[in-house]
């Protein structure tokens, strides 16, 4: 039997699928806050950066987990709360448009986590595709409130697909802390079994 290392193999956060989805987020949330929120506003601003926050904090949390599952769990809680906050400007800009918030299910909603977009872009063809399907069914609805509208829901979807392998993300390092301890723990127990050699 190996011997445990005593800072175990850290910092795979590229293959996370939360990570994925919260640099997805980050790049879409760019994009949209570019097109539809004034440049120079705090808002635009704060959006962007929580976006980033998402996606910084789940890498550094990754790979902080070699010596500390302690700092691992905390700083993944904060992306998750990074996109708790960005979904709440999201969700903001529909209602002080008066824009309508998809319900968790809204079939274009479920279209959209369907199409399993990797890039931004294949997001920004989805929302077009949805925006020529919408316009062609409701014609009391106004070109100029359509697309926002229709971004602004597409990006909250992908938030809450982020946050829910956030959450589960949480629970097991949670579990895993738990269960076996943190870097304290395992030099303790390498340091036993060297000495028991």
């Amino acid at each position: 039997m190996n011997p445990e290392p005593l800072i175990p193999t850290h910092g795979g956060y590229r293959n996370l699928k939360s990570f994925q989805l919260a640099q997805l987020v980050y790049d879409v949330t760019v994009h949209f806050c570019d097109r539809f929120v004034e440049k120079k506003s705090r808002t635009h601003d704060q959006m962007v950066q929580a976006a980033r926050s998402g996606v910084q904090n789940i890498a550094e949390g990754s790979q902080a987990s070699g010596t500390s599952k302690k700092s691992e769990l905390k700083l993944t809680n904060v992306a998750r709360a990074s996109l708790e906050e960005l979904k709440l400007d999201y969700e903001d800009f529909l209602r002080q448009r008066t824009l309508s918030r998809w319900s968790r299910h809204d079939p274009r909603r479920q279209r959209l986590i369907d199409r399993k977009c990797a890039t931004a872009d294949e997001v920004a063809k989805w929302v077009k595709e949805e925006f020529h399907r919408s316009s062609s069914t409701q014609s009391t609805k106004s070109t100029a409130s359509t697309l926002p509208e229709i971004s602004a829901n597409a990006a909250l979807a992908l938030i809450a697909v982020a946050c829910a392998l956030l959450d589960r993300q949480i629970q097991a390092l949670a579990e895993s802390f738990e269960e076996s301890g943190g870097f304290t723990e395992r030099l303790y127990r390498v340091r036993s079994a060297r000495r028991g050699q």
